[in-house]
């Protein structure tokens, strides 16, 4: 692991902030694309002398102009859902370039994404007997493994657990092996994602090297998927996992393993936050600050509706003051307006509060507007990058009649 320290990329700052707002409205969301491309640069690095795929995890940011981008840097696409699939097409991908991992899906999903040409991860045996039958034995698959490891922190984000809905098990194995060859199942690629935030390289690698041993008994792969997980600094001084130890030792164990395969095999990755997590910003407005007997409270023009995370996750983002950075700090409880206990931060040192300053809360460029909702009929923010040292909007701000767009009012009651 290695300690960050967190910033504020170049461009933003008060000045900017208050002028997003004046055109686009508040709150809204901020990317930077430099940090995608830097993080992107980072894995590539890591993983040079191993044939390298990433396959952006698109669940993470779904706006359309991100996929683009990612595809100009090479990326592949990671998709859980159809509609995710039909995204990266829009978005110019390949359908070669596309994995389909969703989880619990319908068989006439699964089939449909087959059907248009990406590539298909299974995570059930009653599943992939169903995909052979319909789709027949030659369609190639890939099959997604559960190791039994967890090298995360945070329980609500890991999913290679024992008690984890996703994934076949490593134990099940011996059964799989005898479902593939009892109906004649082409399997070009193997897969396991223990969760989100990887903690201690070591025992990751221990859940790769059961992968690896699954792929053995397997002699027609083309690749092989180790997920992602790889953690960013969420506070000041939090740690992350370093990549460059990980590559180092990824490619040593995978090196080895392609020898004694007799072939040299793709190995890929499919990082969400770990691309986006860090370009993202959320900027809001300070409504009121109100004092209570034992709390003061930074009453903020959001909530769960827009940043679901701190309550969802019990997720840490830190937030700065863009109004006042240099204030002193005061303790502070940041609160939303949705009627609801929507806490962000509580007891958190900031740079003193004032009405109508605007908070910037970092990491939200991962599984922040996507997860965003219209609870209490709020409307979604705008949002904007920089790209190429150019602010863009790449989302215009709900307005009353998206909440109506698709619900029929009845002429009489």
């Amino acid at each position: 692991m290695k300690e960050v320290s967190l910033s504020l990329p170049k461009g933003l700052n008060g000045s900017t902030a208050a002028d997003l707002i004046r055109q686009y409205g508040s709150p809204i969301y901020y990317y930077d694309t430099a940090t995608m491309e830097r993080q992107y640069g980072l894995l590539k690095d890591a993983f040079a002398e191993v044939p390298l795929k990433i396959n952006y995890a698109c669940k993470a940011l779904t706006n359309i102009n991100v996929l683009r981008f990612f595809r100009s840097l090479g990326s592949g696409l990671d998709t859980v859902s159809i509609e995710e699939v039909k995204l990266g097409l829009r978005a110019g991908f390949e359908p070669s370039d596309i994995i389909f991992t969703p989880n619990g899906v319908s068989i006439e999903e699964l089939c449909e994404a087959a059907e248009l040409g990406v590539r298909v991860n299974i995570d059930s045996l009653g599943m992939l007997e169903q995909f052979a039958n319909r789709m027949g034995s030659d369609y190639p698959v890939c099959i997604r493994l559960n190791p039994h490891i967890n090298a995360g922190g945070n329980s609500k984000i890991s999913v290679g657990h024992i008690d984890s809905k996703f994934g076949i098990s490593i134990h099940q194995t011996r059964h799989l092996e005898r479902l593939v060859k009892k109906l004649g199942i082409k399997v070009e690629g193997l897969h396991m994602h223990t969760g989100s935030d990887i903690l201690d390289v070591d025992v990751f690698l221990r859940g790769a090297e059961l992968l690896l041993e699954v792929a053995r008994e397997y002699k027609d792969l083309r690749y092989i998927d180790f997920g992602s997980g790889f953690k960013v600094a969420y506070s000041d001084q939090d740690i992350a996992t370093d990549v460059a130890e990980m590559g180092e030792k990824m490619t040593e164990l995978f090196q080895s393993f392609c020898k004694e395969y007799g072939r040299m095999l793709q190995l890929e990755f499919e990082p969400g936050k770990y691309l986006v997590s860090e370009a993202g910003y959320f900027l809001c407005e300070v409504n009121a600050v109100k004092t209570t007997t034992a709390t003061v409270f930074a009453q903020v023009n959001s909530g769960l509706n827009h940043l679901i995370r701190p309550m969802f996750y019990d997720a840490y983002h830190h937030i700065s003051n863009l109004s006042r950075p240099e204030g002193k700090p005061r303790v502070y409880t940041v609160v939303g307006y949705i009627c609801e206990t929507d806490t962000f931060a509580s007891d958190r040192l900031i740079p003193e509060i004032q009405e109508g300053d605007v908070l910037a809360f970092h990491n939200a460029g991962a599984y922040c507007y996507a997860m965003s909702n219209n609870y209490n009929s709020r409307l979604r923010p705008s949002e904007v990058w920089l790209h190429r040292e150019k602010l863009q909007l790449i989302r215009e701000r709900e307005e009353l009649s998206d909440l109506l767009a698709r619900q029929v009012e009845l002429e009489e009651l």
